[in-house]
């Protein structure tokens, strides 16, 4: 809800017709056909291999000097980043060309990541079938996250290709398009981008989606407009201490070094209408206390379930089973951060709601790439591990369905906001200069 408890809802979109997420491999024959059919405007071409050989494919429009970078399919889990380059690209194809200005589309940043994630767009779009598929990549093997120098480990080849096309292309704006499962819209900015933060909440109430005004991707981060955020400096301790997560030791700061400014833009695929709701909560202490609880208790009892996985499968599917370690290991430590660091300040509606939202979220994600380590495991113990984690998942997803009002929020809406807010970032910035 906003501040005033209104619910928000559809006003319209920008393209009406249906759609679906593409898979990269749809991705990329549109882009192909785009290139095909527009010869003198657009051309595609490969930037770089992920690391298990996949093409990373940039699809550029137009050739003024001024270039604008967008990034999709950062994370896998989040498909409207591939979905929105492409659609991007289509409504680019559809006008007149800007004078001076060339964009710039890579496809998909993580295409082996969304290889395993693949199997939800080819059926119904559920909640259930969703994390039936789900994966995720712990934070190191995530290629928007660089490695600290003198660190010991060398970037990621997808990393490598991202920073050479800054490199080259040297932008005015890159734009990262991400997607939160449960939640609300918000963007994260390396700088000021003047006219964004209204426009961007207009763009988020016209696809009917709530912002996040305290979201908890940017807690302790400058807030100058609900829904928008600007990164810490290098070295402040305003970010999570729980998480791994340095923005200065990413791609958006690698840019901004090099004169860009970055937006990470987020959209919902499914809108709690209550991380819009700033207001204070009449009971937050206790409801805080009681998600971290909860968060630390499903850790423990999805550390027995992963126990159970068999040896095989940590080799033949080890990034599931990292990213189950490091979601294992990271849970207590985010609930005793919100104890010691949030518990002391009085809470909003939003930010309780945001702690909740993970302690759901989070063990359903691993508790469902659990199930899918345990696919073939035999034996009394193993189907006795498969039904605690059947368990966490019905119990976590009755939570997000009936506990947070989680709805679906079309994927026409999710683009149209989404590519709203990459073509008002572009005009915002190029007005102000």
């Amino acid at each position: 809800m906003t501040d005033t408890g209104r619910r928000i809802r559809p006003l319209r979109t920008l393209d009406s017709r249906p759609a679906r997420y593409p898979t990269p491999a749809q991705a990329e024959s549109a882009a192909r056909r785009l290139a095909l059919r527009h010869p003198d405007r657009c051309r595609l071409r490969e930037v770089g291999r992920s690391r298990a050989g996949r093409p990373l494919l940039l699809l550029s429009v137009d050739r003024g000097p001024r270039a604008a970078l967008v990034v999709g399919g950062p994370h896998p889990n989040e498909p409207i980043g591939t979905a929105g380059a492409v659609r991007l690209a289509e409504l680019l194809l559809e006008r007149p060309a800007r004078p001076g200005l060339s964009w710039h589309l890579l496809l998909c940043l993580d295409p082996d990541g969304a290889a395993l994630n693949a199997g939800w767009l080819d059926g119904p779009l559920t909640m259930a079938r969703h994390y039936e598929h789900f994966f995720r990549p712990a934070f190191e093997e995530q290629p928007e996250l660089l490695p600290a120098p003198g660190g010991g480990r060398p970037p990621m080849p997808e990393s490598l290709a991202l920073t050479g096309l800054i490199d080259e292309l040297r932008p005015f704006l890159q734009c990262s398009l991400h997607g939160v499962d449960f939640g609300g819209a918000f963007v994260q900015l390396t700088g000021p981008v003047p006219g964004l933060a209204e426009r961007f909440a207009r763009s988020a109430e016209r696809a009917g989606l709530p912002l996040d005004v305290d979201s908890y991707d940017a807690i302790g981060w400058a807030s100058p407009s609900p829904g928008t955020y600007l990164m810490p400096a290098p070295g402040s301790r305003e970010a999570s201490r729980a998480l791994p997560d340095e923005p200065e030791l990413s791609t958006w700061s690698y840019a901004a070094r090099q004169g860009a400014v970055t937006a990470v833009l987020e959209v919902p695929m499914w809108a709690v209408d209550a991380v819009g709701d700033g207001r204070p909560h009449p009971a937050g202490a206790r409801a805080l206390a009681a998600a971290a609880r909860d968060l630390t208790a499903r850790a423990e009892e999805l550390w027995a379930v992963l126990a159970r996985v068999p040896a095989h499968r940590h080799e033949a599917y080890g990034p599931l089973v990292r990213t189950a370690e490091f979601s294992l290991a990271v849970a207590p430590r985010v609930a005793q951060e919100w104890l010691d660091r949030w518990g002391p300040e009085p809470l909003s509606s939003s930010r309780v709601t945001t702690a909740g939202l993970v302690a759901a979220r989070l063990p359903l994600r691993v508790a469902s790439v659990l199930l899918r380590l345990l696919a073939d495991a035999r034996g009394p113990g193993a189907e006795a591990a498969r039904e605690r984690a059947r368990g966490v998942v019905a119990d976590s997803l009755d939570r997000l369905r009936h506990r947070f009002g989680a709805r679906w929020v079309p994927v026409q809406e999710q683009l149209a906001h989404q590519t709203r807010a990459v073509l008002t970032a572009t005009d915002c910035l190029l007005q102000a200069t």
